[in-house]
């Protein structure tokens, strides 16, 4: 089994893979779509997908042991039908998709719903409920845009931040939603030829590093206020808006 041997990647992957498992500890995923896009700096971005998947199916692991009784089961029977959806939906599109149009809708969307929480007045921001309809939606928007970018958060949170729940349930629900996402992605990026050998042996690499980040996201979670979160998390899909927005416009058009 080959790895790739460039130290560059490294410098990019570990700290990467450190973001990801501290966000899926304790942040509900939002903060880890600032480690992928350090891979994608230094390979492509369909090779990045395909050894960061594996590690993710361990974190979750991890993330499970850590959150295995707090979960809205209600949110995830609503969002996990069409996740599943939109997975398969990503696979029979994977050979026509284009990576900057994908982050160009996604950070389109975090940008705007992120702004119009801030902006609006806060009388008339009231706790939104559960809705099948609208967690299906947002879930198959989450699925497909995790199967083609690992990018499945803001979706998520789109739908689950209105509703206001505590903070554990949160992460505990997304933790549930993305151990069942990352697993059935498993099926298709394996049809799809994407685990070759020198994929998986880097992520065999990479793999102690998923206890530690998802150890020190379970620490953190546990000393951050749930006031303070909410705002940490708002703040950080704005800045991931930011930055699939900013990666989507210099690669369709050169402006960066």
């Amino acid at each position: 089994m080959t790895f790739i041997d460039d130290p560059i990647f490294y410098v990019a992957a570990i700290p990467a893979m450190l973001i990801i498992g501290i966000s899926k500890g304790g942040f509900a995923g939002t903060l880890g779509m600032l480690g992928v896009p350090l891979v994608t700096l230094v390979i492509p971005p369909v090779q990045a997908a395909a050894i960061i998947l594996p590690i993710l199916c361990l974190m979750d692991i991890f993330g499970l042991i850590a959150y295995r009784r707090g979960a809205d089961w209600k949110n995830l029977w609503c969002m996990l039908p069409g996740a599943v959806t939109g997975i398969f939906i990503g696979a029979l599109l994977f050979k026509y998709l284009n990576d900057d149009i994908v982050r160009l809708l996604v950070g389109s969307v975090a940008v705007l719903f992120t702004l119009n929480h801030w902006l609006k007045p806060a009388i008339k921001q009231q706790v939104a409920g559960r809705s099948f309809i609208k967690g299906s939606f947002w879930g198959s928007i989450s699925g497909f845009t995790s199967f083609v970018a690992h990018a499945g958060g803001p979706p998520l949170q789109f739908y689950m931040l209105p509703q206001k729940i505590n903070k554990t349930l949160f992460v505990g629900t997304s933790v549930w939603f993305f151990f069942v996402v990352n697993y059935v992605k498993l099926i298709p990026y394996t049809y799809l030829g994407q685990f070759s050998s020198e994929n998986l042996g880097t992520s065999l690499l990479l793999l102690p590093l998923a206890p530690i980040g998802i150890w020190l996201g379970v620490r953190l979670h546990k000393l951050v206020p749930e006031e303070l979160f909410y705002r940490f998390a708002y703040l950080m899909l704005f800045a991931v808006g930011l930055k699939l927005l900013f990666d989507a416009f210099n690669g369709l058009f050169g402006i960066f």
